[in-house]
C-alpha cells in the first residue's frame, strides 16, 4: 500500500492533508513524509494557507498563537476551537486584571503623596551636562556669542583689559 501511495504522490505531486481552519479563515495543512524516486526521504512539513495572500498586509495576530506553535513543531497535535477560545478568554481576563492593578497602584501612590508618606519627585534645577567643566556655574566670557546667521565677522570688538 505504501508503494502505491508513494507512486501516486510522485505522479500527482505532493499531497496536503487538511488539518483545520482557524476563526480568521486560515487553513492549515500537513504534508506527510515522502520518499523520492532515488530513495531520499523528505521530512513532513506543516503549512498554512493564509486568507490574506499579500505578505505586506500580514499583521501580528493574524495567525493564532496555538496554530503558530503547531506549525513550528512546538506542539504535536493541532489545537481545537475550544482550546483557542478558552485561551483567548484567559488573555482577556489577564489584561483586565492588569488594568485593574495599574489603577489600584495609581490610587495608592496618590494617597501616599497626599499623606506625605512619599516625597514628590523634584524637578531638575540645574541645566547642562554633568561632564561639562562649568556645570551649574555661569562664567561670563568676552568671547563672541552668536546665533549663527546674525554674526558678522569683523564687527565684534572685545573690551581691553
Amino acid at each position: 500500500m505504501s508503494r502505491l501511495l508513494s507512486f501516486l504522490q510522485r505522479a500527482l505531486g505532493t499531497v496536503k492533508h487538511h488539518v483545520g481552519t482557524d476563526q480568521f479563515g486560515n487553513k492549515y495543512y500537513v504534508i506527510p513524509e515522502q520518499r523520492t524516486w532515488t530513495g531520499q526521504s523528505i521530512r513532513a512539513r506543516r503549512t498554512v494557507e493564509a486568507v490574506e495572500q499579500d505578505a505586506y498586509k500580514y499583521e501580528l495576530g493574524h495567525i493564532p498563537t496555538e496554530w503558530e506553535a503547531w506549525i513550528r513543531g512546538r506542539r504535536k497535535d493541532p489545537p481545537t476551537i475550544e482550546e483557542i477560545l478558552k485561551n483567548e478568554q484567559l488573555r482577556q481576563e489577564m489584561s483586565a486584571k492588569g488594568r485593574e492593578f495599574l489603577e489600584r497602584d495609581k490610587c495608592m501612590q496618590n494617597m501616599e503623596h497626599k499623606n506625605g508618606l512619599v516625597a514628590e519627585p523634584m524637578k531638575t534645577q540645574i541645566k547642562g551636562h554633568a561632564s561639562a567643566p562649568g556645570y551649574g556655574k555661569h562664567i561670563p566670557t568676552e568671547d563672541p556669542t552668536s546665533t549663527a546667521n546674525t554674526f558678522v565677522p569683523g564687527t565684534w570688538n572685545p573690551k581691553k583689559k
